[in-house]
């Protein structure tokens, strides 16, 4: 037997070669038992009695050949649902293929963006800074040292009057509240400072499903300058999401 035509009854279905055997062997049987002498003379027996001879001699491969198309019926169904529960999971890995680029993405977008609201934030706290230890204020720190910190910032060290802030004995300097909204020119600037790190906050939120990128921002310099503007200002009553930070 040739190899290609092997290969092609190895693709049909085991149960339609069953029944094409089984056909096989009916008619032949059938065959026999007619050409025997044995059968039916089919000259004298009338034509409503021929039909039914026919009926009851096809009826058993009309049912086989139900029941085989019932089976390969259900043997499609099957592979069909294979088919769409493996179309399901392609497109749900497409899906999450797809989230995640998008997730990268604006994580991207942020890092940009982030970088240039850190700057502004180091502006806003360094004109903070200025307003309760500068000139006006009796130079509680040295013109030198203001010198210094601005320099700091310029060259790219945005956190350094955050860290002054951290650093400082506040009580020395009428607490925390005095050194942020002791003035309309500080409250105004403790406002703006507020307002810009929630902006970045919810950014760093809105690119990160497990809060690492915004825990980690809540952690820097100006996060902790953050929290204590929020637990010093005396004129709101702010839910204090920050547990972290103790009391």
């Amino acid at each position: 037997m040739p190899r290609r035509l092997v290969d092609k009854l190895a693709t049909i279905d085991w149960r339609i070669l069953f029944g094409i055997g089984v056909t096989l062997v009916w008619f032949t049987a059938g065959a026999v038992f007619l050409m025997s002498g044995e059968g039916t003379d089919f000259s004298t027996i009338p034509m409503q009695d021929l039909g039914g001879f026919l009926e009851g001699a096809f009826a058993p491969l009309a049912f086989l050949w139900l029941v085989i198309g019932m089976f390969i019926q259900q043997k499609e169904l099957s592979d069909n649902t294979e088919v769409l529960r493996r179309t399901s999971i392609q497109s749900e890995k497409q899906t999450q293929a797809i989230a995640a680029t998008e997730l990268n993405a604006r994580q991207e977008t942020f890092f940009k963006i982030a970088d240039n609201v850190k700057r502004q934030l180091g502006t806003i706290s360094g004109m903070l800074f200025v307003s309760g230890m500068g000139e006006t204020e009796g130079s509680k720190v040295a013109p030198d040292a203001l010198t210094k910190y601005w320099n700091m910032l310029s060259t790219g060290d945005y956190e350094v009057f955050s860290r002054q802030f951290l650093a400082l004995n506040s009580a020395e300097f009428g607490g925390y509240e005095s050194l942020f909204y002791g003035t309309e020119i500080r409250k105004r600037h403790a406002d703006h400072f507020c307002h810009t790190f929630e902006r970045l906050l919810n950014l760093a939120r809105n690119c990160d499903t497990e809060s690492i990128i915004s825990d980690s921002l809540l952690q820097t310099g100006h996060g902790l300058v953050y929290a204590l503007m929020l637990r010093t200002n005396p004129d709101a009553e702010v839910e204090n999401e920050l547990s972290w930070l103790g009391n």
